[in-house]
């Protein structure tokens, strides 16, 4: 393997750099790092690995552009609302490096095609934003032994790590319970500084070229956090826990970050066939269902509790959100609350109908 004069040019910068040189530049094509999720950590994170020239990126996530990812979502542009996400996002990259593979998932990961995709890779880098995913994500790097970067931002604020790198301590041992349900809303319930996922991506990105050239301090056992407002940041030690370790993807690990399981539940096809049956409840915010609207109740989430008796009783109730995940947290809500009538969850919420 070597450099063609093209690549020689598009990465003249790095060249020059003792540190990195041709050796290193070749290290970084030589590398395969999978980025899980296309969203605001993953979009900054995404660039900076393609312009510095790792050579194989994955991408797997199967979401789509909406307009509210505009404001932080930096790959995308308004031609691409309701188009996939990942495979917007390999068109960008393509723009920016046409010397380097991009792959592309557009499906969610899960148990059953987590551990064949991490051997595939050097490196993950964990974008998401939900705690089930980032348990999984934990755990399948543990499995098949491949450093995790980890990054979460909230409101103004936002963390990076280094999991299980060189065997070092896991998102399980910073991390061994996840927070109570609902205690620890996503920004498209409470909203996000726009040039946050900025800042936490390229951190992210920034470990995983550290980790491929050998250079610096790696993150690993440590975790970094930023204050935007404050400009304040500070590094914090942690331990390895030896209780915590992984042999097998055998955790239901919606049931284990407090997401109930639900009997009920049926495709939006499934609704259409049968409308006239059921009451439907949207419990998104009202940001989202100005975006994207279906003729329903509204109560969000956060206020469904004070909200019950606004619910009419005639009929069977369907609850969606847009992925399906607070549309089961709302039924448990009804359920602890002894709502009567039967209630039905849209199976992955709105998700393919958002296009």
């Amino acid at each position: 393997m070597n450099l063609t004069l093209e690549e020689q040019n598009q990465y003249s910068r790095h060249l020059l750099l003792d540190e990195i040189g041709k050796g290193g530049q070749l290290r970084l094509k030589r590398a395969k790092v999978l980025v899980i999720g296309a969203g605001g950590l993953s979009c900054p994170a995404l660039q900076y690995l393609a312009a510095a020239g790792v050579g194989t990126i994955g991408i797997i996530d199967d979401d789509f552009v909406s307009q509210s990812n505009l404001q932080r979502q930096i790959l995308y542009k308004m031609h691409d609302i309701g188009k996939s996400k990942v495979l917007c996002a390999k068109k960008a990259l393509e723009g920016i490096n046409p010397y380097i593979t991009i792959k592309t998932y557009t499906e969610p990961l899960n148990k059953l095609n987590a551990i064949e995709l991490f051997s595939a890779y050097d490196i993950i880098v964990d974008g998401t934003d939900n705690f089930p995913t980032r348990y999984l994500s934990n755990d399948a790097s543990v499995i098949t032994e491949k450093p995790l970067i980890f990054g979460s931002i909230f409101k103004f604020s936002g963390q990076v790590s280094v999991f299980n790198f060189e065997n070092g301590p896991t998102y399980r041992c910073l991390y061994p319970s996840p927070p109570a349900v609902g205690s620890v809303p996503n920004c498209s319930e409470i909203g996000v500084l726009g040039v946050l996922p900025g800042i936490i991506g390229s951190l992210q990105a920034n470990e995983v070229l550290k980790i491929i050239l050998g250079l610096g301090n790696v993150l690993s056992g440590k975790l970094l956090t930023f204050d935007a407002l404050s400009m304040k940041q500070s590094i914090f030690s942690f331990e390895k826990d030896l209780s915590n370790h992984v042999k097998s993807l055998d955790t239901n690990y919606q049931f284990f970050c407090g997401i109930p399981e639900i009997s009920q539940e049926i495709s939006f096809q499934e609704y259409k066939n049968q409308s006239t049956n059921f009451n439907v409840l949207d419990v998104r915010t009202l940001m989202e269902r100005n975006e994207f609207y279906i003729d329903s109740i509204h109560i969000p989430l956060d206020e469904l509790a004070q909200r019950l008796q606004e619910i009419p009783e005639n009929k069977k109730l369907l609850i969606f959100c847009k992925s399906g995940i607070r549309s089961k947290l709302a039924i448990k809500i009804l359920q602890d609350n002894n709502f009567k009538n039967e209630v039905v969850n849209l199976k992955d919420g709105l998700r393919d109908l958002i296009v």
